[in-house]
């Protein structure tokens, strides 16, 4: 089974699929049923439930500091 991850405002998750501008990674900046997400490569938002970020996640780091 898998194992859950823990995830955090501030984070950033790889997704499967890139985002038009060719970037994998996201920013989390609310974590909720909902999580809001921004592309680390244009700055889009976009809104995507939970079991859809947890099914389609690859990686989640933490950020730098």
């Amino acid at each position: 089974m898998k194992e859950r991850l823990l995830y955090e405002v501030g984070d950033i998750v790889k997704l499967k699929k890139p985002h038009p501008c060719g970037s994998f990674e996201w920013k989390i900046l609310r974590v909720g049923a909902d999580f809001r997400l921004e592309c680390t490569g244009c700055g889009h938002q976009v809104m995507m439930a939970r079991p859809l970020v947890e099914k389609s996640t690859r990686a989640l780091r933490k950020p730098e500091k």
